[in-house]
C-alpha cells in the first residue's frame, strides 16, 4: 500500500511499559501495534524518543525503527522525532541512510529541538556541554540537509565528509514543534511540520495555518505539507473511554510530579470513579475520545481547521488491545465519514 492508497493518519507509540511487563515485552508489544495499524490502512508508524523514564522503552527510536520495519512490510516507519540536540547531525544522517538502505521508500525523521528529558539527563547526552538548543538548532538541521545530500559549501571543514552509505533517496523529513517556533522554522526552510495538539491544542489550528500561509519552497514545486498529533481513543464502549480518560490524566498529573512509572490498572479505576476525576475531567480539547463515528468526524474537523494533510493519533496509556482496537476502528470510521 503506496502513500496514495493509505489513509492520511499515522500513529504516534511513546512505547509504553505496561505495568508487570519487562521492556522485551513491551518492544514485542510496539511491533504488535504497528502490525496493526499496518493492516487497518494507516499511512506511517512513528516511535518517540524519551529517556530517563521506567515507563517507556523509546530511548533508542532508530533501533525501534529497525526492529520494526523488519516486521512491517507497507507502512512508513520513522520517528517523532529525533531530538536533535542530542546527537551530532553526521550521526544522524548516517543512521537515517542505513534504514533507508534496510527499508527503501519508507523511513520517515521528524526532527525536535527538545531534549525529550529532564535537564540533568539533557546535560549527560550531550556529554556535559553547556548548549542553547533553540540558537544551535539551525545550524544542526542545516549541517542535516547537508550530510543527506545538499552539500556544504566549498571550502566548509565538513566538504568532505560523506554520511555513508550514500544513496540517493532521504528520508522523508518533518520538523516538530509544539509551539509557534517549530511551524515557523519549517515555513521559512521549505520544510514539513508535524505540531504536538496533544501538547499545545490552544494553538495548533493557528500555527498550522500560519504554517501554510508562510511556506517558502526550497526547490521549484515544493508544497506545504504538515501533520497534526492528537490525543485521541475511539470505542463503543464507554467505560473503556472514561478508563482512557483517567489514565492520561493521571499520567500528566505523574509528569508533572516527576514520577516515571508504569501506571497500575487498579490506580487507573480507582481514579476513573473518584470525585477528583470526574471535578478534572471538563474537557479542555485536548482529548478526542468517544465512538468511532464520533472520533473521525471530530478528526476530520480538526484536520480542516488546521489546513493539516495529516492526523497523527496518539492513544497512551491503555491495554494495548484497547488501543490496537481504538486505531482499527477509527481507521473504519475515518472511512465511512468520506
Amino acid at each position: 500500500m503506496d502513500a496514495a492508497e493509505s489513509l492520511p493518519l499515522a500513529v504516534l507509540d511513546f512505547v509504553a511499559i505496561e505495568y508487570g511487563e519487562d521492556p522485551a515485552a513491551s518492544v514485542a508489544g510496539a511491533v504488535s501495534i504497528a502490525r496493526a495499524v499496518e493492516r487497518a490502512g494507516y499511512r506511517r508508524y512513528w516511535v518517540s524518543e524519551h529517556h530517563n523514564m521506567r515507563s517507556l522503552a523509546c530511548t533508542a527510536p532508530e533501533l525501534l525503527i529497525a526492529h520494526v520495519g523488519a516486521q512491517t512490510s507497507t507502512i512508513r516507519v520513522g520517528a517523532a522525532g529525533i531530538m536533535l540536540p542530542n546527537h551530532a547531525a553526521l550521526k544522524v544522517a548516517e543512521t537515517f541512510r542505513t534504514l533507508l538502505a534496510m527499508y527503501p521508500g519508507r523511513i520517515d525523521l521528524a526532527l525536535g529541538r527538545a531534549p525529550g528529558t529532564d535537564p540533568l539527563t539533557a546535560h549527560v547526552l550531550r556529554r556535559g556541554m553547556v548548549t542553547d538548543p533553540a540558537a544551535e538548532f539551525p545550524g544542526q538541521v542545516g549541517e542535516l540537509l547537508a550530510f543527506l545530500g545538499d552539500g556544504f559549501p566549498a571550502g566548509h571543514p565538513y566538504a568532505p565528509l560523506i554520511a555513508a552509505p550514500v544513496l540517493a533517496e532521504r528520508p522523508e523529513l518533518f520538523v516538530l514543534g509544539s509551539s509557534h517556533y517549530g511551524p515557523k522554522f519549517a515555513a521559512v526552510n521549505g520544510m514539513s511540520a508535524v505540531f504536538a495538539h496533544h501538547m499545545s491544542p490552544d494553538l495548533a489550528f493557528e500555527v498550522l495555518r500560519g504554517y501554510r500561509r508562510e511556506f517558502r519552497p526550497r526547490a521549484e514545486g515544493d508544497q506545504p505539507y504538515s501533520a497534526m498529533s492528537v490525543l485521541a481513543f475511539a470505542s463503543e464502549d464507554a467505560d473503556a473511554v472514561e478508563l482512557f480518560a483517567a489514565a492520561w490524566t493521571l499520567t500528566r498529573q505523574n509528569i508533572r510530579k516527576g514520577v516515571r512509572e508504569p501506571l497500575a490498572p487498579e490506580r487507573v479505576e480507582e481514579f476513573a470513579g473518584s470525585a477528583e476525576f470526574r471535578s478534572r475531567h471538563t474537557g479542555d480539547g485536548r482529548m478526542v475520545t468517544g465512538t468511532p463515528a464520533a472520533v473521525a468526524e471530530r478528526l476530520l474537523e480538526m484536520r480542516e481547521l488546521a489546513q493539516a494533510d495529516e492526523i497523527v493519533v496518539v492513544t497512551p496509556s491503555l491495554d494495548r488491545d484497547r488501543r490496537s482496537a481504538s486505531f482499527a476502528a477509527t481507521a473504519d470510521a475515518w472511512r465511512a465519514a468520506q
